[in-house]
């Protein structure tokens, strides 16, 4: 099933869209069935899970961190993370960018915006997210990279919201691109969407989408 659900997400997503299969909560046996049918994006949001699965799976694997970071715990995941998707604070961004030069990398970052109706969404306002980047402060960073932004819709059945959501994403994403990323062809990248959303996420643009269930069903621990 696993198997069989990769191929039909990915035969679906268009040219310049790619999968992060959503693999928290789910045994490493899932992700090499996974592996096995060319799937080599994974997203976790524990870092001590994350962790365990790096030490036993392929190193070919480009793990994203799709959760919330903690300052504290940047420093575990630093020597290998591919992309951390949801930088909601230039604190953040500062610890990463500390923890990159100790290891002697460059780590890409997605800045996280919060459009969703919900109180509870870490992230930028979009307003708060182009004041941000107006600031400059992240231009300092040597061992940082801001690849894009990521974004999560309002939990809702209203597909109107979730557009809308999106869409706000999107211009945010493209006005930050024009206005300070213009001759930097790393900041490409928006990631939303997942199981429920990630077609009117694709719709709407993205380039990454985040799918979990829809793949591994049920978290299993």
């Amino acid at each position: 099933m696993i198997a069989d659900e990769i191929i039909r997400i990915t035969s679906e997503l268009p040219v310049g869209c790619r999968l992060v299969a959503v693999s928290k909560y789910h045994p490493v046996e899932a992700l090499r069935e996974a592996y096995g049918v060319g799937q080599r994006i994974f997203g976790e949001s524990h870092v001590q899970e994350l962790q365990m699965k790096h030490g036993e799976l392929p190193q070919d694997i480009e793990w994203h961190f799709i959760g919330h970071l903690q300052t504290n715990k940047v420093k575990y995941i630093a020597p290998y993370v591919s992309l951390i998707h949801a930088v909601d604070s230039g604190r953040l961004l500062r610890e990463i960018d500390k923890q990159a030069a100790k290891v002697g990398r460059r780590i890409s970052c997605l800045l996280q915006l919060h459009v969703a109706e919900e109180e509870s969404k870490f992230g930028f306002a979009p307003d708060e997210c182009m004041d941000y980047l107006a600031a400059g402060e992240w231009s300092k960073l040597q061992h940082v990279q801001i690849a894009g932004m990521m974004c999560m819709a309002t939990n809702t059945d209203d597909e109107a919201r979730i557009r809308r959501d999106f869409a706000l994403a999107r211009a945010t994403f493209v006005d930050a691109q024009q206005r300070f990323f213009s001759s930097d062809s790393a900041f490409c990248e928006l990631s939303m969407g997942m199981s429920h959303d990630y077609r009117i996420a694709i719709e709407e643009g993205a380039t990454l989408v985040r799918i979990g269930s829809t793949i591994f069903g049920n978290r299993v621990y």
